[in-house]
């Protein structure tokens, strides 16, 4: 059965890429440390502008951020949720390892927007944008597959109808899904050893809720959480919580970048935010 011609021309409409998969392969860059995603995304958002910069640079310049493995339960879990980079030290950190050639904006999609999310980026990629998702990876894990334990920055270089091309890694993914993950409470799920391998016979910190001034540790209830799974332990039989959720530092979302003084530089700078759904 042929496609209508709306749904042609919409389906046309919705297929931009940077590069070919063959060329994404040649030139990707892989993983360069530890919670350094967003590093990494930087390093093949300035290379897809043209600018080469040394994976050290990037993540100098980004200030990727890393667990503190070693520290009592508290400040681990304030590591946590700091842990690699947000939207805001990637564009900062393009700017600054670019020698300000490079501009980023970042576009919340959450809460849930009134978006088609492929020609949406569509759109910016054919301007010449170089697009990277902030994604929640614990939303949207397909059945029988463990929860990831980040979220992760990948950057976007192309899409197809209903399909979103990714590096770090090489992967093609439905629309729907990177659109779940791109919409997303700040909120990081921490594995159930995690935390309690890191508990004193004394019990929870009092100051668990108290970590920051930020008061999503207590609307949460942090403290009342771990207190929850330390009773579990004691009983032998019983469900157990399988992640305690805490804050999370990053937002949902997609930063474009793009040359700094370029048309498409000024027109992401004055674009409004997504419409609220």
């Amino acid at each position: 059965m042929e496609a209508e011609p709306e749904d042609q021309e919409e389906e046309e409409a919705a297929a931009a890429m940077l590069w070919s998969i063959q060329e994404a392969l040649e030139r990707q860059t892989q993983q360069i440390g530890a919670s350094a995603c967003g590093a990494t995304a930087v390093v093949d958002v300035l290379k897809a502008l043209g600018v080469d910069v040394a994976p050290e640079e990037a993540d100098r310049c980004v200030q990727t951020r890393l667990r503190r493995n070693e520290s009592p339960l508290p400040d681990y879990l304030l590591s946590r949720s700091e842990a690699g980079a947000t939207h805001a030290q990637l564009i900062r950190g393009a700017q600054e390892a670019s020698g300000g050639k490079a501009v980023g904006r970042f576009f919340h999609l959450y809460p849930r927007r009134r978006v088609r999310l492929v020609s949406w980026l569509a759109r910016w990629i054919r301007k010449g944008a170089v697009p990277v998702a902030t994604m929640n990876m614990q939303v949207a894990v397909p059945d029988g597959e463990e929860v990831p334990d980040a979220w992760h920055h990948q950057l976007i270089f192309g899409v197809a109808p209903r399909a979103v091309f990714m590096t770090n890694p090489l992967d093609v993914v439905g629309e729907v899904e990177v659109h779940q993950r791109l919409c997303s409470q700040s909120v990081l799920l921490v594995r159930r050893e995690d935390v309690l391998q890191r508990l004193t016979p004394d019990g929870p910190p009092s100051d668990l809720s108290q970590i920051q001034s930020d008061p999503r540790w207590w609307q949460l209830d942090v403290e009342g959480q771990v207190r929850r799974m330390m009773l579990e332990e004691e009983l032998e039989d019983g469900p157990r919580t399988a992640h305690v959720s805490i804050p999370a530092a990053y937002s949902s979302g997609v930063t474009l970048f793009a040359l700094t003084g370029s048309d498409v530089a000024q027109q992401l700078l004055k674009a409004p935010e997504l419409p609220l759904l």
